[in-house]
């Protein structure tokens, strides 16, 4: 997230021992109640919004409106694949285990049939 390497965190440190001196311990202390309220906030709005939406959206997780978990869920995973073929397997071709479609394919050359009315 920061990108900070190991060479950049011993500095942070001796700045924090010099500028903070004996008050270190006090200051991490209250730094990490800080943190700790700031996660409990931050659960409580989470289940106030779940239940707020109401038992349609048991499901819902907040993390699926992060644009780059949306991508990776409907974009990259294979999971609905199978569910949106025609056969049903996971095979996208039409001729594959369907008879009904591999019998009215069309020959090389042959025109397809015209409907007047769907014009």
């Amino acid at each position: 997230m920061f990108d900070v390497g190991l060479g950049e965190m011993v500095v942070l440190v001796v700045l924090a021992l010099v500028i903070f001196g004996d008050r270190l311990p006090e200051v991490a202390g209250q730094a990490g109640r800080m943190l700790r309220q700031l996660r409990q906030m931050a659960n409580s709005a989470k289940a106030d919004l779940q239940e707020g939406l109401g038992p349609e959206f048991k499901d819902f997780d907040v993390n699926d409106l992060n644009p780059k978990a949306f991508v990776r869920k409907h974009l990259f995973e294979d999971d609905d694949d199978a569910a949106l073929s025609p056969n049903g397997n996971g095979s996208t071709s039409l001729f594959d285990d369907d008879d009904s479609f591999a019998s009215t394919a069309l020959a090389y050359g042959e025109r397809p049939p015209y409907d007047n009315e769907a014009t």
